[in-house]
């Protein structure tokens, strides 16, 4: 085989690497953080609970890299201002319903602090910007993120994590025509 050949092909600690991410996930997810074990990651992961701990050095260490989310938000600069909230609110509906992962941050993060510290970063990293982008004052963005997120991860919580009925049942077009005009609101109107 030459080194070439060799180079491209998958290494066996890629694929432990993922393994243990995929399993701490669904772990942290179901368990929250506190419940989590290595053990039982390792368990789900078939491998030895050492090799967790040769990865990612300790619980801490695993759950950051396990909660290492990109929301992949939609670049709003381009959108006619009063579409923003809508486009927002239907992006995290989408990605709610299609990754478990943001819903097991959510559930770790209302029941331990590295949880919340993680969900913290992840917004004011991601939305904080976008927010800027938007707003009619960038220096008031990080007050106007923290509105956002409120609306956006209360949804969240009560149609999610709490299945609050009628949240639960109530389709993407209720749920976007309910929040957008108040994110809206929080993004582009003058402040009060």
């Amino acid at each position: 085989m030459t080194a070439r050949a060799a180079s491209s092909a998958p290494r066996r600690s890629d694929a432990t690497r993922a393994a243990i991410l995929e399993a701490a996930r669904e772990r942290f997810a179901a368990d929250g953080y506190e419940r989590a074990t290595i053990r039982a990651i390792a368990r789900d992961a078939r491998i030895d609970p050492s090799m967790v701990m040769r990865y990612y050095g300790s619980k801490e260490g695993l759950f950051a890299a396990a909660s290492a989310f990109d929301l992949r938000l939609p670049a709003l600069g381009a959108l006619p201002g009063k579409h923003v909230g809508a486009v927002l609110v239907g992006h995290f509906l989408d990605r709610w319903e299609q990754d478990d992962v943001l819903t097991g941050l959510l559930k770790v993060g209302v029941t331990n602090e590295a949880g919340a510290d993680r969900m913290r970063a992840v917004f004011a990293e991601q939305l904080g910007p976008i927010t800027a982008g938007v707003c009619p004052d960038p220096a008031d963005a990080p007050r106007r993120a923290a509105l956002v997120a409120s609306q956006i991860l209360g949804m969240a919580l009560a149609r999610y994590v709490l299945r609050f009925e009628p949240a639960v049942t109530m389709s993407r077009e209720e749920i976007v025509g309910w929040l957008a005009p108040t994110v809206q609101r929080y993004l582009t109107a003058e402040q009060p």
